[in-house]
């Protein structure tokens, strides 16, 4: 049994978003035409999904992403453009320059800003790289990609944190920062690999429990950080969306 650490009563009211998928992001589409099409089909319960096309925008628009990124937006869904902070070690301009193709090109709604730093001395620079990504387009989403709780002042400056990506085999036995009992769920995200069928409903206790509200589990797993286990659809996506669909029960 996983270890469930009750949350303290909120003191922010939530506005009670349903739990939905953030999507990190699936292989080109192309070689993953399945995984683009099912997250654009009615009543699928998807917050965004991330648009990575080449490590970030790539050297020029891809007509297939264009047409993907398109069938989203289209169907209501959020497309998130991928920027890699490198921990805090990529250059500003950098990150700036890609955020800009992205909006050019495929018109994205905001933007996951990946392997995103933690600590308080990194704060300032994240603060500075969010505002300048919002005065770029209005209602842009921001994600924080930290995969770990961060210093709470981070919560400030984002939509939503993702805090806690990593194996089941870590997740079950997960606890969450006291900090968070400040915020509402659909401020929070995890991203679970390695997950397996039986333990979908388990899996979900623990987000409803832990407060997040945007989710995203698969039984794709990282092989030792080798491979990518987003790329692909879960083998039980359609068990997980009626899962959802249908709420779990604590």
């Amino acid at each position: 049994m996983s270890h469930l650490t009750r949350r303290p009563k909120r003191s922010t009211a939530s506005t009670d978003l349903a739990t939905g998928f953030g999507i990190p992001g699936f292989a080109h589409p192309l070689v993953a035409p399945a995984e683009w099409a099912e997250p654009a089909r009615p009543g699928a319960p998807v917050h965004w999904v991330v648009l990575n096309v080449a490590d970030g925008p790539g050297a020029r628009p891809d007509p297939h992403c264009l047409e993907a990124a398109g069938r989203l937006r289209n169907a209501g869904v959020r497309v998130l453009g991928h920027l890699d902070t490198a921990y805090g070690a990529r250059a500003f301009r950098e990150m700036i320059s890609d955020a800009h193709r992205y909006i050019d090109w495929y018109q994205v709604d905001g933007f996951l800003l990946d392997r995103c730093p933690a600590e308080r001395a990194e704060l300032t620079e994240i603060r500075r790289t969010v505002a300048t990504l919002r005065a770029l387009r209005d209602d842009t989403h921001i994600v924080l990609g930290h995969g770990i709780h961060p210093y709470p002042g981070y919560a400030e400056n984002a939509d939503q944190l993702v805090t806690f990506t990593g194996p089941w085999s870590d997740y079950r036995w997960s606890q969450v920062a006291e900090w968070t009992a400040d915020y509402p769920p659909e401020r929070f995200c995890h991203l679970v690999h390695g997950l397996p069928r039986g333990h979908l409903d388990e899996a979900l206790r623990i987000a409803r429990w832990q407060g997040a509200a945007t989710i995203y589990f698969t039984d794709r797993t990282d092989r030792g950080g080798r491979t990518d286990p987003w790329q692909t659809l879960p083998g039980y996506w359609d068990t997980i969306v009626s899962r959802i669909g249908t709420g779990v029960s604590e």
